[in-house]
């Protein structure tokens, strides 16, 4: 194809992108909202992963040694906890070391002065690698012969997966919906232009210029529709999504809740955004002049 020609082609699906001014910005604004929903819920999964990955990452199992072992005996059990499946890391506490702790914590307050080691159990804290199994690993630690109890955060690990396979089916069903919802409407956009032409269409096809000739100029339009409504929503995903996570941030001051800044993630936002509009464009493209090059 020569590059007139190809120069031709794109001339004409710009053309058509500002020949029909409202119906287009109809259609950028249609795929842009579309896009601003699904990346909302993207972004959300992602910071639901991003805090359950930072849990795997704190998470720990509270594993309290029998009190009629000795020191030595409680240490002696530590290889039997590492060995186990899903354990990361183990430390072993002290009587001594959980009272010295303790008073940290709460302060070194007179009440403290006669409080004796005795009265606490040594222990070990386990870090596991994955929290979705800490309820299995949790049963298997107090199994461990010399393991007297275990205190281990199940329900809220087990919480916070739940909302995290809500959120991923929720998005990928929204995904599924908008991008349906988003090439209807781009290929009724086109289909308008189309309507148009179909007399130019028909005449073309008469003097034997081939499909791909004549589909092209609205694939182009479908296409330019698609990356401006991408951009757009880049655009606006990140200012919103900066002006809610900085009021969050601003509420959760403290928090162990940790907020993915957008400046890590813009790059596969705009990737899938501009990737998505591109698609979107090019199957609406396609689509609405289907019917007219059956001549």
């Amino acid at each position: 194809m020569s590059l007139n020609r190809i120069t031709y082609l794109f001339r004409e699906g710009l053309r058509g992108v500002f020949s029909h001014g409202f119906r287009s910005f109809a259609s950028v604004t249609v795929i842009a909202a579309c896009l601003i929903i699904m990346g909302s819920f993207g972004l959300v999964a992602v910071n639901v992963d991003n805090l359950i990955g930072n849990m795997e990452e704190d998470s720990q199992i509270l594993a309290f040694v029998d009190e009629s072992l000795s020191d030595s005996d409680a240490l002696s059990i530590e290889g039997a906890i590492r060995s186990i499946p899903n354990v990361r890391d183990v430390q072993f506490i002290s009587r001594e070391e959980a009272m010295e702790n303790y008073k940290n914590t709460y302060g070194d307050s007179s009440v403290f002065e006669n409080l004796d080691a005795s009265v606490f159990r040594n222990r070990y804290v386990i870090r596991l690698n994955d929290i979705t199994l800490m309820r299995d690993t949790a049963a298997t630690v107090d199994a461990v012969n010399g393991v007297a109890d275990v205190n281990a955060p199940v329900s809220i690990a087990e919480g916070f997966i739940a909302v995290r396979n809500v959120v991923s089916v929720i998005t990928a069903i929204l995904i599924v919906i908008l991008l349906v919802v988003s090439v209807f409407m781009m290929s009724n956009t086109i289909k308008l232009a189309t309507f148009g032409r179909r007399e130019e269409i028909a005449i073309m096809k008469m003097v034997g210029a081939n499909n791909s000739f004549i589909r092209l100029p609205f694939v182009v339009e479908g296409l330019v529709l698609g990356i401006l409504g991408g951009g757009l929503a880049f655009f606006a995903e990140w200012g919103i999504y900066e002006l809610i996570t900085g009021k969050l941030v601003e509420s959760l001051t403290g928090s162990f809740i940790a907020v993915v800044p957008f400046r890590s993630v813009a790059m596969i936002v705009l990737i899938v955004y501009l990737g998505t509009g591109i698609l979107v464009g090019a199957v609406g493209g396609v689509n609405a002049i289907r019917n007219y090059l059956k001549v």
